[in-house]
């Protein structure tokens, strides 16, 4: 069981813009997630304010397909019934779907592309950060592309072959690249280098409930 949060933690997610649409139809919407938002309620009650409970507002038959860490921005999908939540599921399960995340990492990275592979475990004893654990890790790729080198940083395109949680963080921290603002992985000059963890889903593709075609939406990344 986890501790108690202490009185003095403080949950303050954005209000503006309260809610960001990209798409919505009888089966599916698409939402634009900002960073500092979590995609759930937490236990406690000061975390109840969540982007579900705010589409449920206006969707009271919405159902999360997908999550995204709560300091990760960009492209997020619901269903609103249950048909459309077990197709979409399926993909997500299935790996079907198509992912494609920016970030900014500290540090010069030399090659140009390459593919982490290494499995990830939940770290018991720092709960709820995730380790590489060769003995029952599960497996985990991400696929990984530098865009653009800007001093000692560089921003990549990150695109995770599996779903484990926080992958991308942790991959990149095994690279001896942890992500910008990312209080969880990063330290020292490589957490105070952003007020945000520099982490956005920036493009999902997934076929569509209604008619079984491709639909991609995209959001620009924001830093």
């Amino acid at each position: 069981m986890l501790p108690p949060m202490p009185e003095t933690f403080v949950y303050a997610p954005p209000l503006e813009p309260y809610l960001t649409i990209l798409h919505a139809d009888d089966d599916i919407v698409v939402l634009d997630k900002p960073s500092g938002l979590l995609s759930v309620a937490g236990k406690d009650p000061r975390l109840s304010d969540c982007l579900e409970a705010r589409v449920k507002e206006r969707y009271p038959t919405a159902s999360m397909v997908h999550r995204l860490d709560k300091d990760t921005s960009g492209v997020l999908l619901m269903a609103l019934n249950k048909k459309a939540l077990a197709y979409l599921g399926n993909q997500f399960e299935t790996r079907k779907t198509g992912k494609s995340y920016v970030a900014r990492v500290w540090g010069t990275i030399a090659e140009d592309r390459g593919r982490v592979d290494m499995p990830l475990a939940t770290d018991w004893e720092n709960k709820p950060r995730q380790c590489v654990d060769y003995e029952r890790g599960r497996p985990s790729q991400t696929d990984w592309e530098v865009i653009a080198r800007e001093g000692n940083v560089t921003r990549v395109r990150l695109t995770p072959l599996t779903g484990r949680t926080h992958q991308l963080r942790v991959h990149m921290l095994t690279l001896g690249h942890p992500i910008l603002g990312d209080s969880f992985y990063s330290t020292g000059e490589a957490l105070a280098a952003a007020d945000r963890l520099q982490l956005h889903a920036e493009m999902l593709s997934f076929a569509h409930p209604a008619d079984g075609l491709t639909r991609s939406f995209v959001v620009p990344c924001p830093f």
